[in-house]
Order: structure tokens, then sequence, then C-alpha cells
């Protein structure tokens, strides 16, 4: 199993998330190379990245099935302000040359929202703007997510990632990355996963998904509001969860937890701890740990 969560990159850079993966006992992860909030980027450390893959390969973590998410607040869609539009076009650009300088093959985007425009249109800048960044030369895959439907979200069914994915010019460029929990908010059926891989094979092709965000959902299906819960604690349940993460037509497909961090109490100040070394255990082991709270709480205390 190729399971890893999604992990910091900040003054410690790319060894930094490297190694806080393998205190989780993930074998990948997934990083943003600045926080997912804004674009303000620092040039990457070679030195560190070096030292970061070195470690890589002394810990049998293939870099390959490593994952680059790009911030929340690029948006492809929405071109009323052609400025803002060209500059997150430009900077997807220097992400794509900043995963290349990584060795990191694999960029997540989030479609883009078309707020106040039709949606036929904000997918066609999506289409437009994907085939400016993508090159023939580039060594990075764009993996569209798939969206819970919030608001003004594209991507929010198959058929809208069908439209991008079929507009963009270099196939061989562009793939997938599923979200459990968005695909239950979008409407679809996560306790019959294998219904699902089946329509997705028939619109878009099962080898075009190159990673899937192993979330369970705070919200009943086709609710549409994209709210993550610890796996088990949601409205996928754990049982469904492990036939997602223990498919055979996924097997060599990197799985990256995104689940909520745990507070140590009910307070809004309380301290929050990452729950991704128990999740990860409990997936390996395939075997649900109710009291999964506790222990986080017990562990970093």
């Amino acid at each position: 199993m190729i399971i890893g969560s999604h992990v910091s990159f900040g003054k410690d850079g790319l060894l930094g998330s490297v190694l806080e993966a393998i205190s989780y006992g993930a074998n990948t992860f997934m990083f943003y190379t600045g926080a997912p909030q804004n674009t303000i980027r620092k040039p990457i450390d070679i030195k560190n990245t070096l030292e970061a893959q070195k470690v890589m390969k002394e810990k049998n973590i293939n870099i390959d099935k490593v994952i680059c998410h790009a911030p929340y607040i690029v948006n492809l869609a929405n071109n009323l302000d052609e400025e803002k539009y060209k500059f997150s076009i430009n900077f997807l650009k220097n992400e794509v040359a900043r995963c290349e300088e990584m060795g990191i093959k694999f960029l997540v985007l989030h479609p883009g929202s078309s707020v106040g425009i039709d949606r036929e249109i904000a997918l066609n800048n999506i289409v437009r703007g994907l085939n400016e960044i993508i090159t023939t030369d580039s060594k990075v895959m764009i993996l569209l997510e798939t969206m819970a439907g919030k608001g003004t979200e594209l991507g929010r069914n198959l058929e809208e990632l069908k439209y991008i994915l079929d507009g963009v010019l270099i196939k061989d460029k562009i793939g997938v990355c599923l979200d459990s929990c968005h695909l239950n908010d979008a409407g679809y059926n996560m306790g019959n996963f294998e219904a699902f891989l089946e329509e997705f094979d028939r619109l878009i092709g099962i080898q075009n998904i190159k990673c899937i965000h192993i979330n369970d959902s705070k919200n009943e299906i086709n609710t549409h509001k994209d709210r993550h819960a610890n796996i088990g604690f949601g409205t996928i349940g754990f049982e469904n969860i492990l036939e997602i993460v223990n498919n055979e037509k996924l097997k060599d497909i990197p799985k990256i937890l995104e689940t909520p961090y745990i507070g140590e109490d009910d307070s809004d100040k309380a301290r929050i701890y990452p729950p991704y070394k128990f999740e990860i255990e409990m997936i390996k082991k395939g075997e649900f740990n109710s009291n999964l709270m506790g222990d986080i709480r017990e562990y970093y205390r």
C-alpha cells in the first residue's frame, strides 16, 4: 500500500516534509511548496532537496509517487479580471518549474470556481489556462481534483472533469486526483466504490487516476459542503474507506490523508495534533480504533 498524508513544507523544506512523513509510518506524502492560502514562495533550496532525495532512497519512499498540491487561491476558471487570470497561469507555470527542480512528478490542482460567469465559459477558461501551462517538455503531470461542488466550484462531477481533460492538448501531462470526501459530498456513493470506478472508467478512463485523497466526510451524500472527517468517524465509514484504499485496480496509486487535526480539548485555543500516524496504522491493520482521538492526545502530550 502506498499511503501517506499532507505534511508541512516550511523552513526545513522538502527534507522536513520527508522526515515528517517518515515519523507517521508513511511511504509517500503530499506537500505545498508554501502556504496553501497564498502565493508567496521562497526559492527552492537545492542542497536541502538533494538531502531529502537521499533520505527518500534510504527509506524506500519512491519520489515518483510523491505529490505536490497547488494553493487553493489560484483560479483558472474566472477571467473577469484578466490580470488575475494571467497571474494564476503564470503562478502555476512557476509551481510546475519548482516541482521539476525537486524531481516531483505530480501537481494536484483544484479546477477553479466560476464566480459570476457561465459555467461553460469557466470550463473553457480552465482548458485555455492548462494549455498555456502544460508544454511538451514538462516533466510534471497536473492532476485535476474531484470537487464537492461547494458554491461555484468546477469539477463537481465526472462530466465536467471529462470536458476539461478532453480539451487539454497534451494528454500525457494531465490526470485526475480523486477525493473520497469530495466525491461523497458531490453525490457519488463511496459505499459502492466499484460502481463509481466503472462509471469513471467509462467516461474518463481509470488509467487517468494518479492520486487519491483519502478522507471521511462530516456530511451526508450530495450535500456539496466539503467538510473532511477523520477516518471512520464520518458518513463514509471505516469499512468503505478500506474498500477504496485496498482496491486492486488502484494498488499502485498513492493514497493521501487530509483529515482534521485533533484538538487537546473542546476549547477554541486548544493545541491540535496530527492524526496521520494513527490513521495510517489503523488502515494498514484494517482495524478501526474507536479510541483514536484519545490515543492521539495521549501520544502527543
